[in-house]
Order: structure tokens, then sequence, then C-alpha cells
């Protein structure tokens, strides 16, 4: 089947802006209601999400099972904090939902289950997994002739597992131009520096000898460099699939945050959590 292009809203930047912003105050507060959470590893995507839900993924609150819709999974899905707002703000379930994060009977888990929260289209839990996940189902929509496209974003620390891998060939072989990879690169994982726990550098040589079109994106917080990627990823004619190398900060927005892997996994006190919302209310530089 031939690559499928699909039309992209115009979103004034100022607007994603404040998305992403909200993404990162709705972190903020959804772990202040769980007692620990994904702080880094969720603010490094935030632009990342604004991007593909606000401009360019195209799904149907009203109609979560959409069978033409784009498909967005995620490797590293302790992410899945950042992603719940997004959800929620399309109107896929209230917002009030939110309010209970992970308490008991909510249907809103550190990691996401794809039979109880509506626009997840995947489960998530052990790294590693979702680009298999999505080989499968970029593969299913080829079959059935659908335009829809399969988005699955893993983490760079991810990158080390062999399951990535054996799913990075078999598309490579298989041709799956519908399938985009997004690699988040905040050099940071749960236990230190990804290039010390295990340096998977030169990533971009990887994913082209496995047969992917790489595109190395500079600056994974700037809204036009991230527009620029992602929508040549989904939108660009290809006969590969197609991965986006993004380079980020991890913690971006919150300065005792950034760069640092002891804010991986977290939990702010008081004076903390007012100094957050603080500097999140600023522009990002």
């Amino acid at each position: 089947m031939a690559h499928t292009s699909r039309p992209v809203r115009n979103v004034p930047k100022d607007e994603l802006k404040e998305k992403a912003r909200m993404v990162r105050k709705e972190v903020v507060r959804l772990t202040d209601i769980c007692g620990s959470g994904h702080y880094g590893s969720a603010f490094s995507i935030a632009e990342l999400l604004a991007v593909l839900y606000y401009q360019l993924l195209h799904v149907r609150p009203d109609d979560p099972h959409w069978a033409d819709r784009d498909r967005f999974t995620m490797g590293k899905g302790h992410a899945a904090i950042g992603l719940y707002p997004v959800l929620a703000d399309l109107g896929f379930f209230p917002t009030r939902d939110l309010d209970h994060y992970t308490r008991l009977g909510s249907p809103l888990g550190d990691h996401p289950d794809m039979r109880k929260v509506k626009g997840a289209d995947f489960s998530s839990g052990s790294i590693g997994h979702n680009l298999s996940v999505s080989v499968g189902m970029a593969s299913g929509l080829r079959l059935k002739g659908s335009p829809g496209r399969v988005v699955c974003m893993m983490g760079d620390g991810e990158q080390t597992e062999g399951q990535v891998w054996e799913a990075a060939i078999a598309a490579g072989h298989w041709k799956l131009s519908n399938l985009v990879g997004i690699v988040d690169i905040n050099k940071v994982g749960s236990d230190g520096a990804t290039r010390e726990i295990m340096d998977t550098a030169p990533l971009d040589d990887k994913w082209r000898a496995f047969g992917w079109r790489v595109l190395n994106l500079a600056d994974g917080h700037d809204l036009d460099q991230v527009f620029d990627a992602l929508n040549t990823a989904l939108n660009a004619p290809t006969d590969q699939p197609t991965v986006v190398l993004a380079d980020t900060v991890a913690g971006k927005g919150v300065s005792f945050m950034e760069g640092t892997w002891q804010w991986h996994l977290g939990f702010l006190g008081p004076a903390d959590r007012d100094r957050a919302y603080a500097e999140l209310e600023r522009e990002l530089t």
C-alpha cells in the first residue's frame, strides 16, 4: 500500500504553547494526587504531544474506536501522566476524571490500560514492547487498506531493549510506511545518564541500518522544529517506516528538574510544588 498523508490542522503557536504548559501543570497536579509521578519523562514530551494531538493525528473523541483513526502508542508508558490531560482536553473522557488519577476505581493508572482508558490505543508496563504492538497495528491497517497511521513514542533508555530492535527490523523488512517511531532522547533514566548506563549512540546509524527513514529533531521543545519533523514523518512520501530522533530535556520547564535523572520519578513538597507552578507560568527558553 502506498504511503498515505492526511490533512493538517492549523493551530496558532501560542495555543500549542498553552497546551504544552497545560500538560506540565497537570503532571504536577496529578502527581500531587498520586503521591509519586514521572515528572522528567512527561515534561520532555509535552511539545511532541501538543503537535501530535492538536495538529497531526486523526482521532475522534466521540468515536474512540473509529476504524480509520491514527493510533498512538507509548513504549515509555510511565509518561502517560502527560497524555491523560490531552485526552481529557480533547473530550475522550471528562476532565473531572483526572481528579481521581490512580485512586481506587479510577480507570487512569500510572500505566494505561487500553480496555479502560478511552483514547488509549495501548497498554503498557514492561518497557520495550509497544513498538512490536505498533508493527502489528500498522500491518493490520495496511492489510485493510486503511489510511490510519501508527505513531510509537519510545524513550532513549528503552533503546537497550532487544524487542525494540526485533520490531524495528520487521518494520523495515515489511516497509511499513504507515509507521512512525519517536525516540525521546532526554538523556536520563531512572538510574542516571543513559550514556553511562548503556550508551546506544549513534542511534541514527542503527535505525537507518534497520531500514528506517531517519529524521533528526535538534530541539524537541521548539514547536516549529517539532511540527516540521513530525509532519514530514507522517505526511511526506516514503516507502519506509520513519523514526524521529528528538533531542529533548528531561524535566523541561522547571529549572531544578531540567537534565536531572533524580526527577525521573519523584514527589514535590509544598514549597517546591509552588516553585514549579510559578516557573511553568513563565515562557520556556
